[in-house]
């Protein structure tokens, strides 16, 4: 059985890589992929338009529904992966796994906004036309997390635009990476529970 889980992960795991090499494509309108982008499309969007069906997860322009189908996949990756690892079900690895899904959800939205940083502090780099689809939509994205954080850590007090940035984007990795070992701790812990 653990053997199947674990070939069930994979799979999951790779569905997930797709998803995620998909939702990236979207982003650069125009362009033309060949036959590959198709297939892609064939595998993935069934699985992303059954999420898009719901409008809760559009906030103006910017649709979640992506965020909630990675999300979901996680869960079910982490199910495929602890029953392949431990082989059991405990009440300990029952909120293990809990807890490792909200982690992989808060963990995946902490790295696509540094990756968003990233791509703004590029574009502010590299002198981009900040206007074009593309950027529009990073700004879109960037802009209100850049602003609480630099409220949060600057108060009231003027900055650079690159210094918010960088200090954001600081943060940002500090506070995932920080986060991410007390998790595997506390997880470390929960698994040990042996009822």
């Amino acid at each position: 059985m653990a053997g199947i889980m674990n070939v069930l992960g994979g799979i999951t795991s790779l569905y997930m890589i797709l998803i995620f090499i998909r939702i990236m494509l979207t982003w650069f309108t125009g362009a033309s992929y060949g036959r590959a982008y198709y297939l892609l499309s064939g595998v993935t969007d069934p699985y992303l338009n059954w999420f898009r069906r719901f409008s809760f997860l559009r906030v103006a322009n910017l649709d979640l529904s992506p965020i909630a189908a990675l999300a979901i996949l996680s869960v079910v990756n982490n199910v495929f992966l602890t029953l392949g690892r431990y082989g059991r079900i405990t009440l300990g690895i029952i909120l293990s796994m809990l807890c490792s899904v909200l982690w992989s959800t808060a963990s995946f939205i902490l790295s696509f906004f540094i990756i968003v940083l990233v791509l703004r502090l590029i574009a502010y780099l590299a002198n981009r036309d900040v206007y074009h689809g593309f950027w529009r939509i990073i700004d879109m994205v960037s802009q209100p997390i850049l602003y609480r954080l630099n409220r949060l850590l600057f108060g009231r007090r003027l900055v650079r635009y690159m210094t918010g940035i960088l200090s954001s984007i600081g943060v940002l990795l500090i506070f995932r990476v920080g986060l991410d070992f007390l998790v595997r701790m506390v997880l470390d812990f929960l698994v040990r529970l042996s009822f």
